[in-house]
């Protein structure tokens, strides 16, 4: 019962902390618009798999970071840095306005590497997944034992492409729905990116 409860906690907080729109579901869904749903899959096993590095290292260093506080302001700082460059960059993407063709070819490997990157830029991860290892150790439903540990990093990979493969699955109603969007993407991804930036900031400073 143990090992299921920790596939399942896994799976369901790293699908919904990806549900709302954010830098790396609005990627996955601008790939499947503008090139394929194989690519916009590839780019979303990429995320995935650094998302589970990403929660298997908030385990390990839960101890470290209750000890030192610091470390967790240390990541805030950096991530005010990397959304504010990301931002940017969205930005002059959007600027730059340039027209995909469909006899254009398209790099898998180009696709694995945008999701491993941009997931690795992510400096929310560990900090949610830490949140959520120390909440349920704090109600005794979380075991450090290597088994269960593995299930529930195992789980959290599986929630998040999943997640990232509905975005892929229902890009072209999403696209029905919110319209001019998502022709805007790299637009959405820089006020996305600059809303994560002015957030970070405000936190650290009103909220030390």
């Amino acid at each position: 019962m143990i090992l299921i409860s920790h596939f399942f906690f896994g799976f369901v907080f790293a699908f919904v902390g990806s549900i709302t729109p954010s830098m790396l579901n609005m990627t996955a869904l601008k790939i499947s618009l503008e090139k394929n749903k194989k690519e916009a899959n590839i780019y979303a096993l990429g995320v995935a798999i650094i998302v589970f590095i990403q929660a298997y290292l908030a385990i390990l260093l839960t101890k470290y970071i209750t000890e030192n506080p610091d470390f967790l302001k240390i990541l805030e700082k950096t991530g005010i840095v990397i959304f504010i460059s990301l931002s940017y960059y969205f930005y002059k993407q959007y600027k730059s306005d340039k027209a995909i063709t469909e006899s254009q070819k398209v790099s898998s490997n180009k696709s694995f590497l945008k999701g491993i990157t941009l997931s690795s830029l992510n400096m929310f991860a560990i900090p949610f997944f830490f949140a959520i290892t120390t909440t349920l150790e704090m109600f005794n439903l979380f075991s450090f034992k290597k088994l269960p540990v593995f299930l529930f990093v195992i789980g959290s990979l599986i929630g998040t492409y999943c997640i990232l493969f509905l975005y892929v699955k229902n890009a072209q109603k999403i696209k029905q729905k919110i319209g001019k969007l998502t022709k805007d993407i790299d637009l959405v991804l820089s006020i996305i990116t600059g809303v994560m930036a002015c957030f970070s900031l405000i936190k650290i400073v009103f909220f030390k």
